[in-house]
């Protein structure tokens, strides 16, 4: 590292962390807004770098750079969710392997790897479990439990309101 200052060291440990956290989550994720939140992760990263230098050699270089990067961070984050919103409502999703129809026409599509041998070779996607329905609906007709004919349930109001009547 530069120097015998800590301080610095720690800066720079910091920035380098942050900066590979948000790298490698650019890199391996798919939705567009982790995308958008780890490439953030990496600005910060590199402003608390310039805060580091800055502090370092007694300039306030690093600090304004570290004011207007998060300016710039405030607007791109506005202008990234009004993308993230129409992306969304187009295509009713913000997984990034959708979104290859905005490539350049010369660019071939990248298709997702499907494996074709093991444990997972040809399995459909996960499979949700279906939930029952949690109780009964009030004032609908349901079958007796008997078997002899069908019953009306009706709650009163008060029960309907959340309140409990006592008798």
């Amino acid at each position: 590292m530069l120097g015998n200052d800590p301080w610095l060291n720690n800066y720079l440990v910091l920035g380098a962390v942050l900066f590979s956290l948000g790298a490698v989550g650019f890199l391996t994720r798919r939705n567009l807004i982790v995308i958008f939140l780890c490439a953030e992760l990496m600005l910060q990263g590199v402003s608390t770098t310039f805060v580091g230098f800055s502090s370092y050699h007694g300039t306030w270089g690093g600090q304004v750079g570290a004011i207007f990067s998060l300016a710039l961070a405030a607007a791109e984050a506005g202008v990234a969710l009004a993308l993230f919103v129409v992306l969304f409502r187009r295509g009713e999703s913000l997984d990034v392997s959708l979104w290859q129809t905005l490539r350049e026409s010369e660019i071939a599509p990248i298709e997702d790897d499907v494996p074709t041998e093991g444990p997972d070779a040809g399995q459909p996607g996960p499979q949700w479990p279906k939930l029952s329905p949690a109780g009964r609906l009030p004032g609908v007709t349901q079958p007796s439990p008997t078997g002899s004919g069908s019953r009306t349930l009706a709650a009163s109001p008060a029960t309907r309101e959340g309140v409990a009547t006592h008798d």
